[in-house]
């Protein structure tokens, strides 16, 4: 599935960049790393749900609880999920320096949701999680 690939690839910058020493200017582009991440991932379970469930989701927090219902998501990390969209929301439709702050913040958290977020994908596809 080309959408995973993408989604991980995206995940790769954003985790590359947690390693930076913190500057407004790495703030900033971890945002934007964090913005395209949750994009490319949220997207890639979109289509994953529809391609091998059938679930048609058309919002990241619809497809979400999507995954929750199917187990490929628990609880703790659906609020992990919701709670991320939220801090997108924010971030991508304007400039607050105290948002940004607070994401740049809970990257390595969102991260790391979504890298096992990419991987139980990949091994459900793999025939293994079922």
């Amino acid at each position: 599935m080309e959408k995973l690939n993408t989604a991980s690839r995206a995940l790769e910058t954003l985790e590359s960049i947690l390693d930076e020493p913190f500057s407004e200017i790495v703030r900033d582009a971890t945002v934007q790393r964090f913005e395209y991440s949750f994009e490319a991932c949220w997207k890639s379970l979109k289509a994953y749900l529809a391609q091998e469930e059938g679930i048609v989701c058309n919002s990241p927090k619809s497809c979400f609880r999507a995954a929750l219902r199917i187990g490929l998501l628990g609880e703790e990390e659906v609020e992990t999920a919701l709670e991320m969209t939220d801090e997108r929301n924010m971030t991508s439709h304007t400039y607050i320096e105290a948002v940004a702050r607070r994401v740049y913040g809970q990257t390595p958290k969102f991260a790391g949701f979504m890298r096992s977020l990419v991987e139980a994908m990949r091994a459900w596809l793999g025939g293994s999680a079922r």
